[in-house]
């Protein structure tokens, strides 16, 4: 819960690519689809309505729904005009932070002391224009006031100190379905294939073992899930050692000009964040005009910006001032070399962090020449065979779906094929036993203390009661299978050193010893006339 008082904002533009397009041709109307690379990337309701989703093939949306408009998405357009409208805010509240492109946050704490009750509505009425759809959330935390946004697509506003409440009624699936906070999409069906279909249901796992299974991420799923406290929305004092800036030999008045100074006021931001050995999370940019009006506007990510990514907030920035500026001024030809010029223009960090080596090496804030050297240096130490990538292999169980080779070589294709018998998803965290089972020794019960085995019609003998080894004596408390599978029956018996055909089960069981607090669960193998441990789900 938050303890700090204070409350966050949110203003979402749903579907704003599609409003962004409706801004720069008011003409459209009806079904419309935003498309890149020949696939769905943003539709509005009208064309959701007959069928169409995001991701979609272009051509099968269109056989769907043949009367939409598609139209090409264009990042640029979105940007600016986002930072355009994100401006008119300025004059409600004086804490805006822009995470996207159609969401934005605001201290609304500070906007209900100075304005009273109406504060939210006059956000609201600030950023209405023809064709421009938003809703707004409220609550003690940024991630729980972006939820509350976009909840029921209404907006919501949630009490105060009822964080928890509201969000254990939240499907899991609004944590994929809004960007700005950070969930992997894969991530949220791993949850929904455990059968966690509620923030609720994720609030009450342990930490601990949700750490364990699913990483940072996990934990960052958890804190949202239990109303974790969160950074405030206010302006900070700037790190003045890794600010930049660049005084342009004339004011900067053509939105081309400004993208050229974005590109390289970005690049020498992120050289002098290398050499602190930091990543910016918060920037705030700041252009000087030549008629002594500065502006300021602070855009937030929850991963750290790389130089593309500022590179283009700043651009987009840039073009909404200026947009806004030459419709403010319109009226004389010689508007772009007498008036709203840039005079100097800054990039301040508000907040760094030390990054993530792992993110810094195999995610997007990266480039393929930085993890190629990585890699060349580290097969130079170790040998090329030592650095090996994993690739899809096919297969039934768990250690035939993955296969490695050495980094470079080319990664052989799939195997086609159904593979009957294949382990369902979610797939087990760790192979083989673990260093405490004792997997040749495992033993599998029913009620009577008989031992359950598979029969020849690929069932079980009886009902699994207990499983244990040694002195592990663990009760059964569910299972799943068995999935019968013959393997190596088609290998040609003269060929060099055949391994024997086999016949395998396995055996999905969670089991709870009287003596721990939580379950746990393994991958059973029944293979000889004896079961063993394949795996184990954390």
């Amino acid at each position: 819960m938050s303890g700090n008082g204070t409350r966050i904002a949110a203003l979402w533009f749903p579907d704003w690519p599609i409003q962004a397009a409706h801004i720069e041709n008011p003409e459209l109307k009806g079904p419309i689809i935003l498309a890149r690379h020949h696939r769905v990337e943003v539709c509005n309701h009208s064309a959701r309505a007959a069928g169409v989703k995001r991701g979609m093939r272009l051509r099968q949306a269109q056989a769907i729904c043949s009367e939409a408009t598609v139209v090409e998405a264009n990042e640029d357009r979105d940007g600016a005009l986002f930072a355009a409208i994100a401006s008119s805010l300025d004059d409600v509240v004086s804490s805006v932070e822009v995470l996207r492109s159609g969401l934005v946050i605001v201290d609304a704490g500070a906007a209900l002391r100075f304005h009273g009750e109406g504060a939210m509505e006059m956000l609201i009425d600030a950023v209405a224009r023809r064709g421009v759809d938003s809703t707004v959330g409220v609550a003690d935390e940024i991630a729980t006031a972006i939820i509350a946004a976009r909840d029921q697509e209404a907006g919501h506003v949630v009490a105060r100190g009822a964080s928890q409440d509201f969000l254990a009624m939240q499907p899991v699936s609004v944590l994929s379905a809004e960007t700005a906070l950070g969930i992997p999409h894969e991530l949220v069906q791993q949850f929904q294939q455990l059968g966690l279909r509620r923030l609720g249901d994720l609030a009450k796992l342990p930490l601990r073992q949700v750490v364990n299974r699913f990483g940072p991420d996990g934990a960052r799923v958890h804190d949202i899930a239990t109303a974790r406290a969160d950074r405030k929305v206010a302006p900070e004092e700037a790190r003045s050692d890794l600010s930049v800036a660049v005084l342009p030999t004339e004011p900067i008045s053509r939105v081309d000009s400004a993208a050229f100074a974005a590109r390289q006021l970005a690049a020498k931001l992120h050289d002098k964040l290398a050499a602190a050995g930091v990543v910016c999370l918060r920037l705030k940019i700041r252009a000087e005009f030549n008629r002594g009006q500065a502006l300021e506007r602070v855009w937030r990510t929850h991963e750290a910006l790389s130089e593309d990514a500022t590179a283009d907030r700043v651009r987009w920035q840039l073009d909404g001032w200026l947009t806004t500026a030459r419709a403010t001024d319109a009226g004389g030809d010689d508007w772009e070399a007498e008036n709203a010029g840039i005079i100097e223009l800054s990039l301040e960090p508000l907040e760094v962090s030390q990054p993530d080596f792992i993110g810094q090496l195999w995610g997007s804030g990266s480039s393929d020449e930085h993890v190629k050297r990585a890699i060349s240096r580290v097969q130079s130490t170790l040998g090329t065979d030592k650095v090996l990538q994993p690739w899809a292999a096919g297969g039934r169980g768990v250690s035939e779906r993955v296969d490695f080779v050495p980094y470079g070589d080319d990664i052989p294709k799939e195997p086609e094929g159904d593979w009957p018998g294949r382990i369902p998803a979610p797939l087990p965290a760790r192979r083989g036993a673990g260093p405490q089972h004792p997997a040749a020794r495992i033993r599998l019960i029913d009620a009577a203390a008989k031992d359950v085995h598979v029969t020849a019609e690929a069932v079980l003998s009886s009902v699994p009661y207990a499983v244990g080894w040694g002195r592990n004596h663990y009760r059964v408390v569910g299972w799943a299978g068995p999935w019968p599978v013959d393997t190596l029956w088609w290998q040609p018996s003269h060929s060099e050193e055949p391994e024997k055909p086999r016949r395998v089960a396995r055996l999905q069981l969670v089991a709870k010893a009287d003596d721990e607090p939580y379950e746990k669960a393994w991958l059973l193998q029944w293979v000889a006339g004896q079961w063993r441990v394949e795996a184990t789900y954390s």
